[in-house]
């Protein structure tokens, strides 16, 4: 082959490996969040699904709205925690994806 070929070889080698390791890391993407009080824990996956939900014995003393209240905001927090760690993956895959022309000098904006 020639240096060419071997270069874009290797550029779509990079490419697939990048996007394979993105699809690994958005699979592990779990946002967690306990409420102060400790009475609720949420865990939502990278699609936004709830996929774990703690309620410790304290919050049946709570009024029923104020319990629904704390479980959809702990829910709510995790969806956002879980939310920017997917943001950081896609950034990350987005830059592999980058031509290397196109990349700041310093590997930053701002550094030019």
């Amino acid at each position: 082959m020639s240096a060419e070929m071997d270069a874009l070889v290797a550029g779509a080698t990079q490419k697939l490996e990048a996007l394979e390791a993105a699809l690994y890391g958005l699979k592990q993407i779990r946002g967690r969040f306990t409420s102060e009080d400790g009475l609720v824990s949420a865990e939502i996956d990278s699609d936004g699904a709830l996929v774990g939900l703690q309620l410790t014995e304290g919050v049946t003393s709570l009024p029923p709205a104020e319990a629904a209240q704390l479980i959809l905001s702990a829910c709510r927090q995790a969806a956002e925690d879980a939310g920017g760690r997917r943001s950081e993956v896609v950034a990350a895959l987005n830059e592999s994806f980058a031509p290397a022309d196109a990349q700041p000098a310093g590997g930053y904006p701002g550094n030019a």
